[in-house]
Parts: C-alpha cells; sequence; structure tokens
C-alpha cells in the first residue's frame, strides 16, 4: 500500500508548510490527486488518519481534489479524457495523442490552520 508513504510525505510537508506561516496546528489539507497517479482516495484517507497521529495534523481532515486524465489532440486542437484504463486515441479524428494534459498530479494545494481561540 503506497498510500501509507504518500500520506506520511504528506504529512511531513504540510506540517513544514504550517510551521512556516507560523501555525502549529492544522485543521485540513487538501490534495489534488490525478486519475493517472495510482493513488486510491479511500486508501489514501485511511492511510492519512494513520500517518497524522501524534503530529501538528492529529485532528486534521484530508480533502481530495480528484482530477480526471485529459489528452490533447494537436490535429483537432482540443483536449479529450482518456479514460481509465487509458485510452489515448482521440474520439473525434482516431490519432493517437502525443500530450498528456492533466491526470498525474499528486500535490498540496491547501492548508487550513486551526483558528485562534478568541
Amino acid at each position: 500500500m503506497h498510500e501509507l508513504s504518500i500520506a506520511t510525505a504528506i504529512v511531513e510537508q504540510a506540517g513544514d508548510l504550517a510551521r512556516a506561516d507560523g501555525t502549529d496546528a492544522v485543521a485540513a489539507v487538501t490534495v489534488r490527486v490525478g486519475e493517472l497517479t495510482g493513488v486510491v482516495p479511500d486508501a489514501l484517507a485511511f492511510a492519512f488518519e494513520v500517518a497524522r497521529d501524534g503530529t501538528a495534523l492529529a485532528a486534521a481532515r484530508l480533502v481530495v481534489e480528484q482530477v480526471p486524465a485529459h489528452a490533447y489532440c494537436a490535429p483537432c486542437a482540443r483536449e479529450f479524457p482518456v479514460g481509465m484504463p487509458p485510452f489515448f486515441w482521440c474520439p473525434r479524428c482516431d490519432r493517437p495523442s502525443q500530450e498528456l494534459r492533466r491526470g498525474r498530479e499528486l500535490e498540496i494545494t491547501g492548508i487550513e490552520p486551526v483558528p485562534a481561540p478568541p
């Protein structure tokens, strides 16, 4: 289950980013996960719960934004979804695509600090 190593890295990086912003506690971490990364969002969420224990993210929730895979067809000048399993042939002109535009993302896009008490 490679999701555990990914979740551990998310916890470490999010903690570092939070400390750099001057906070010690994180309420939520948002990540973008591309369709072609091989990461199972439910498995990542479970692994995140394990990895966050005993850290500044102990009470944090993980928000996963799934990114569908899209390729670009140069002759048609348009993007098209490749699906899963991926199929890189343009549905319009029936030619193979040479360019994957989206679907390989695996990145932290936001960290929500725990609000300060009044």
